[in-house]
């Protein structure tokens, strides 16, 4: 297992891929804060370098956190290890205010 999930905030339920992931492969996320290991996960699908990765089951509707905030909701149920992107979640950043 290698280090290439840097997880922002240890609320968050995603994190970014530092270098391309591998359908298969098990990596180990860091937390950012301080450095400390997070959560090992085995990849569901190939994740490119800069996208996220499912750390836990996200049930539809949920929110995705990242950065200990809510980006986005999920628009269909996204399993740990998925690739967490626009073809399951919407974002909310241009709904902020509106319930």
């Amino acid at each position: 297992m290698s280090v290439k999930v840097a997880i922002h905030h240890k609320a968050d339920n995603v994190g970014v891929a530092i270098e391309d992931i591998k359908r298969g492969e098990v990596v180990v996320g860091i937390y950012m804060s301080d450095m400390s290991p997070g959560p090992s996960v085995q990849a569901l699908n190939d994740i490119p370098l800069g996208h996220k990765i499912a750390l836990t089951d996200i049930k539809r509707g949920e929110r995705v956190i990242k950065y200990g905030v809510p980006i986005g909701v999920a628009t269909k149920d996204i399993k740990k290890g998925e690739h967490v992107h626009i073809h399951n979640i919407k974002s909310i950043r241009w709904s902020f205010g509106k319930s």
